[in-house]
């Protein structure tokens, strides 16, 4: 799709064959207000803002095909938020979330007794105060960065020790099993992977692939730290950013080999001459695009929302993909109709294989809402705060902030990178049509919603909350 590093060289030899989609969005992001869309086609936040997951009333995409007589498995790297805590085992004969393994990253969390005693505490304390420094806070912040980076942490061996996630070939490993057990059944096979996902710690393998130099483990904590910092501004951080971004897409490349060798076990088991293959993400990721970093609930920007989609069907000729935006709503129904299922009624999203096919465009709005201030979900007070609202077009993107009011328009044509905001005077026949396809998706988030698929989600919490206080749960980031 136009990067200039060779991170997907198998994903682009199935391309010539597949379905490219040039403006796939999610409905939200990240994880959590991503998810709920692409396996129950609805929006993330159609049952409330309270409720994150979902429903054990809905009909998921695994529910659905197990139901339809297909074999289900799940595998997913150890995200928290895509476990049975938040609803997504249901439908899977098989399900591993890799939540029970021993952290990788316990090396990293140990401190050694020397940084224990009163130099820790005197740290710690000039740390607590260091604001009423003034001119020299930053100076002590430089200072204390260096020290725990050379001194209060241990000395690390190799960048598998640090990994918070399992590597996409562990997960592939348990994949290419399971496909051996289910003989000639139909079957539903879904796969996480997180090596993108930061921080970041690519194996040495996907580092080589991508022509880099080798990568000591304490060279990599250092720039995954180092752009961990609260206390630096862009311009400071950009100083690390191309190394930062190196072993992202070493991580990229990882998720490429192995999807490669799962298509060989497909291969080997005549199966993949019958396969619909979808890949895609749940989000993506900023590096100082807008001056942020990672993927947090506040932003909609196309640097977060606009993902990766590539849909191989075996037999369907490869036509031409509608420029305009596909939500990641519309995949499941798709999928169903592409392997000729019926598609449950309370999906939110519609199949599109009618108009791929034949290669038809289309011309319709995707929206994209989270809440801005959920940086952890686990927290049930986190998730009631103001909604974040993107309406796009193929050419136009409105962003809505609802606490402070803000609302941005965007040439995305002119302005790609989302940078200069059209004036409130300019394109008022297009600000006019996404306002009103954003009131429409307010009032029909309330109109629509089903109160027992709300209400069976809320006994779920309950359940849960009174079994495990979500406070002592520990997610990663999201």
């Amino acid at each position: 799709m136009g990067y200039d590093r060779p991170t997907t060289p198998f994903l682009d030899s199935l391309a010539a064959s597949s379905f490219v989609f040039p403006a796939a969005v999610v409905a939200g992001a990240p994880t959590y207000y991503s998810l709920p869309a692409i396996m129950v086609a609805r929006y993330p936040l159609a049952l409330g803002r309270d409720l994150i997951g979902l429903s054990p009333e809905e009909p998921t995409l695994a529910s659905t095909l197990q139901q339809a007589g297909y074999a289900t498995a799940c595998f997913s790297a150890a995200n928290p938020y895509i476990s049975s805590r938040f609803g997504y085992e249901k439908g899977f004969d098989a399900f591993r979330d890799f939540l029970d393994s021993e952290p990788s990253t316990s090396q990293e969390a140990k401190l050694p007794a020397a940084t224990k005693g009163w130099a820790s505490t005197l740290n710690r304390k000039l740390r607590e105060s260091s604001h009423r420094l003034g001119p020299l806070a930053s100076v002590y912040e430089e200072l204390y960065f260096h020290y725990c980076q050379r001194l209060a942490k241990p000395a690390v061996n190799s960048l598998d020790s640090l990994r918070r996630f399992p590597a996409a070939d562990v997960i592939v490993d348990q994949a290419r099993t399971w496909l051996a057990s289910i003989g000639e059944r139909p079957f539903f096979l879904w796969l996480h992977l997180m090596d993108p996902h930061a921080p970041y710690y690519p194996t040495e393998r996907a580092l080589e692939l991508m022509g880099r130099g080798p990568v000591t483990a304490s060279r990599a904590r250092y720039l995954n730290s180092f752009w961990n910092r609260s206390d630096l501004r862009p311009t400071r951080l950009a100083r690390h950013r191309d190394n930062v971004v190196a072993l992202y897409d070493a991580g990229i490349r990882w998720v490429d080999t192995q999807i490669a060798r799962l298509m060989e076990a497909l291969n080997r088991f005549n199966r993949w001459d019958d396969c619909i293959l979808a890949v895609t993400a749940d989000h993506g990721e900023e590096f100082l695009d807008h001056g942020g970093r990672y993927h947090p609930p506040s932003s909609l920007r196309e640097e977060l929302i606009r993902v990766p989609l590539l849909l191989r069907v075996s037999g369907a000729a490869k036509t031409k993909v509608s420029k305009s935006p596909f939500s990641l709503l519309h995949l499941a129904p798709t999928l169903l109709d592409a392997a000729g299922l019926s598609i449950p009624s309370a999906y939110q999203g519609r199949s599109y294989w009618g108009k791929l096919r034949p290669g038809e465009s289309w011309d319709e709005v995707a929206i994209s809402e989270s809440v801005a201030s959920c940086t952890n979900p686990f927290r049930s007070e986190n998730r009631l705060g103001s909604r974040v609202l993107g309406a796009r077009e193929g050419r136009f993107k409105l962003l809505l902030h609802f606490d402070p009011s803000a609302e941005s328009l965007y040439d995305l044509e002119v302005d790609p990178e989302e940078r200069n905001p059209l004036p409130p005077s300019a394109e008022i026949p297009t600000r006019r049509s996404l306002l009103e396809a954003a009131r429409e998706h307010l009032q029909n988030s309330m109109k629509k919603r089903d109160p027992g698929v709300r209400l069976s989600a809320r006994l779920r919490e309950l359940r849960l909350k009174w079994g495990k206080p979500a406070e002592n749960i520990s997610p990663a980031s999201s």
